[in-house]
């Protein structure tokens, strides 16, 4: 639970880090892009796209895996 907890953490933090970057060095001048044209809607969005990121390499448990060991014991 911790680990997870952790993980979910680093990805988000390391997404609004870069979409802060991002806002800082590529980011919109014109006002008219609707996320990189503010760095909070830019770090928010990188933020949220961190934490999704990192979800994708969890290993979850499968629950026919457990029943079919235990039928065969």
């Amino acid at each position: 639970m911790k680990t997870t907890i952790i993980k979910w953490s680093i990805g988000i933090t390391l997404g609004a880090v870069a979409g802060y970057l991002y806002w800082f060095y590529i980011g919109c001048n014109s006002g008219t892009c609707a996320i990189t044209s503010s760095p909070v809607n830019s770090t928010l969005y990188f933020g949220m796209m961190g934490g999704l990121v990192v979800n994708m390499f969890e290993r979850h448990k499968k629950p026919s895996d457990e029943a079919g060991k235990k039928a065969d014991s």
